[in-house]
């Protein structure tokens, strides 16, 4: 799977499933809507008062699946809360995902995580050869 192929999917998909880790240690997951930049980041929105957030701020590593049947992406990256233009730019990412998003940017509290994947595996069991490509942080920054 090349990067475009991944792209791809990821646009393709709107929905993941994020996990982190709570204070006490124990996983924690939610379902999110997200967007993905051309330089695979992806960014949901959500209350920054929420426990999620809390734990994303003490502990920014983050996990989200992505596909639900025999085709997903695994990824692990680091989440930030964008500032200035950083912000704007994704936001103009999540907003053309999530048209409706900008309906919520009313609501007290919001704020927008950005994931930088730092490891990509896509795993595609639908034929007889399974399919595993695992993509690290050098290669997603193309060093």
């Amino acid at each position: 799977m090349n990067r475009a192929e991944l792209l791809v999917f990821l646009r393709r998909h709107r929905l993941c499933v994020q996990a982190s880790v709570a204070d006490s240690g124990a996983p924690q997951a939610a379902v999110v809507g997200y967007g993905v930049s051309d330089d695979l980041e992806l960014v949901f929105d959500t209350v920054g008062t929420t426990r999620k957030m809390t734990n994303l701020r003490r502990d920014p590593r983050i996990a989200l699946v992505i596909g639900w049947d025999q085709e997903t992406v695994q990824i692990d990256g680091i989440a930030d809360e964008p500032r200035d233009a950083e912000l704007a730019r994704m936001k103009a990412v999540y907003f053309d995902a999530y048209p409706d998003g900008k309906d919520r940017e009313r609501w007290e509290g919001i704020t927008y995580v950005r994931v930088r994947p730092t490891w990509i595996r896509y795993s595609d069991f639908r034929s007889a050869e399974p399919k595993i490509v695992e993509i690290g942080e050098q290669a997603l920054r193309g060093s």
